[in-house]
């Protein structure tokens, strides 16, 4: 039976959720990906005992990000238990989610990815995550919706690829799953009801001459636009990523020119 069809996650640990359902006892999870695998410890506090009403929280900080992508977001940080939607660039989609393995979060972040098979381990390392803390589900299938609901008890922060187009009622439903467990969630693509959608307008490559040379990073300006108090779009110019791999600010005066239209290379 899919969890899905009813309001709640079904703690019987049956069906597509069986792999997980441990993660209830206050054990780990692991990826499905026999080749891309990590163990994630449950967060503290995440999974209270059943019959035991969870306490009051004060609203959560926001999860940081990268510097350079920080003018891009109400506060400059990613709220937990909500949605952003990235479109069109998988590489503002892992920048964006680098932000939970800063300094200020500590050796205590995990992060999963979920249908991104084609996720680079050595761009995420660039841009500064810690593998040792990044769960890999490359193939979830149809039951994409109940490893995301799963997982949110695990890790901080989801990195999402959705199989097709999603329903708001799933949204919706997905959506009271992060408020409960104050798990940010980064969507390659549309989700209904997210905060923030991001993209990329313009970009750039350096480094390639008349059809030779080797890339030496990428120029983007990258656009946000939210609802409620977010509305305004809000823009920022960056280096993405830059010859080291990591993603920084541009410097107008200092760097060359990002001009239009869009440039990638093939």
């Amino acid at each position: 039976m899919h969890m899905f069809e009813h309001d709640s996650i079904d703690p019987s640990g049956t069906g597509a959720f069986a792999p997980f359902a441990h993660i209830r006892a206050g054990g780990g999870v692991r990826t499905l990906e026999r080749d891309r695998t990590v163990v994630v410890p449950l967060r503290p506090g995440t999974a209270p005992a059943p019959g035991i009403v969870p306490p009051v929280v004060a609203e959560p900080e926001l999860l940081p990000v990268l510097p350079a992508l920080a003018p891009l977001l109400p506060g400059g940080g990613l709220r937990p238990g909500t949605a952003v939607s990235v479109t069109g660039d998988t590489g503002l989609l892992l920048a964006l989610g680098a932000g939970a393995f800063t300094e200020k979060t500590g050796d205590t972040a995990w992060a999963a990815a979920v249908g991104l098979p084609e996720l680079g381990l050595s761009a995420a390392a660039g841009y500064g995550y810690d593998l040792r803390r990044l769960l890999l589900a490359d193939h979830p299938g149809p039951h994409w919706p109940d490893v995301v609901a799963a997982l949110a008890g695990a890790v901080g922060l989801i990195l999402l690829r959705p199989t097709g187009p999603v329903a708001p009622a799933l949204a919706a439903r997905l959506a009271a799953v992060l408020r409960r467990t104050r798990c940010a969630l980064l969507v390659a693509g549309p989700w209904p009801g997210a905060t923030q959608r991001l993209s990329i307008r313009a970009g750039r490559w350096f480094g390639l001459g008349d059809g030779h040379g080797q890339l030496a990073g990428r120029q983007v300006e990258a656009v946000a636009e939210g609802r409620g108090t977010a509305t305004r779009p809000r823009t920022a110019r960056l280096w993405l990523p830059d010859a080291t791999g990591a993603a920084r600010p541009l410097a107008p005066a200092a760097e060359p020119t990002l001009t239009r239209p869009a440039l990638e290379a093939v």
